[in-house]
């Protein structure tokens, strides 16, 4: 499945922290993912996997595949509310293409359905060309962080992203 990309203006990029596998700025194993923050509510996340992140040689793991579908649903509830975050409850995902290794890739994903305690969202991580190499939808519990986390998060764990940030991005 092929997408059509247009240019989608970004308003912005959200918070990153120090140890997540997906977005964690010193975790040596992390996706280094960029969460931006697009005009028309969705959030794309851009990162390139390297081979640390490889099943078959390669390609990408779909576990990681997993992970980064998983992270961007769950994220685009901030888009909204910056301080609720989300507990996945369900993950669905369709692996449609293999996913290479060593290129820039991307998450859109948008969010479906909110309601005071749950929210839903979907999302496609596109490859270069824009094809559609897998999808997924997911539920998730709307929490505030020191519900999940003990304490809270510190200003060390989470913290803006100071990398450059476009002023849009094909989505």
């Amino acid at each position: 499945m092929h997408r059509e990309l247009s240019e989608i203006p970004v308003t912005g990029s959200q918070y990153i922290s120090r140890m997540c596998f997906v977005c964690g700025e010193e975790n040596h194993m992390s996706l280094k993912a960029q969460f931006l923050v697009l005009d028309d509510g969705r959030l794309c996340a851009t990162f390139e996997p390297s081979e640390e992140h490889q099943s078959y040689p390669g390609r990408l793991h779909g576990g990681v595949t997993s992970a980064i579908l998983d992270e961007t649903i769950g994220r685009v509830v901030q888009v909204k509310h910056p301080e609720i975050f989300g507990v996945t409850i369900e993950l669905n995902v369709k692996f449609r293409q293999p996913v290479p290794l060593g290129c820039p890739l991307k998450v859109v994903a948008t969010l479906t359905k909110e309601s005071a305690r749950i929210f839903e969202g979907t999302g496609e991580l596109l490859l270069p060309d824009g094809t559609v190499a897998a999808q997924a939808t997911a539920r998730y519990f709307r929490l505030p962080v020191d519900a999940i986390s003990e304490g809270g998060l510190s200003d060390e764990d989470w913290f803006a992203d100071q990398r450059q940030c476009p002023n849009s991005i094909q989505a």
